[in-house]
């Protein structure tokens, strides 16, 4: 088989166990075949669980991730992985939500990134964290993320 912007990947198309941590678990890219092209690619995981740090309870949220690439596209499946080592994790939403942003940038560096962290209550108090790099291009189409403000989310 020849060399492609695929060839280096170790986890897609391979049987990948779980990371035990979202410090253990590998996040790939690949090349951006489209770069020079200004876009935003768009990851939503509406079941994103971790775990109370103090409670060991676990917490839910759909998270919004969009981004800018550059030269570097995030793999989805080492994505989807790193995203699932969050269910043994014991963290905060806040921390969760900005750990999960700041990974990708320091992977991918984009031009730009933001994520949205919509987190089901506990308490009586849902808790929705957003972070993005920067100002948002205004002259690339970003839309709207779609989750509304909590009234029963789901």
């Amino acid at each position: 088989m020849s060399e492609t912007i695929y060839s280096g990947l170790q986890q897609l198309g391979s049987p990948t166990s779980m990371p035990a941590s979202p410090e253990a678990a590998v996040l790939e890219k690949v090349a951006n075949p489209q770069a020079g092209q200004r876009y935003v690619v768009r990851f939503t995981a509406p079941e994103f669980t971790s775990l109370c740090p103090m409670t060991g309870q676990p917490d839910f949220a759909h998270l919004v991730i969009d981004y800018i690439p550059r030269d570097w596209l995030v793999e989805s499946k080492s994505l989807k992985l790193f995203l699932f080592s969050f269910r043994n994790h014991g963290a905060f939403h806040e921390d969760c939500t900005v750990s999960i942003a700041r990974r990708l940038v320091d992977l991918l560096q984009p031009e730009w990134l933001r994520i949205g962290g919509y987190w089901y209550p506990r308490g009586g108090i849902p808790i929705d964290v957003f972070w993005q790099s920067g100002a948002a291009p205004a002259d690339v189409w970003i839309p709207d993320q779609g989750v509304p403000p909590y009234r029963g989310r789901g």
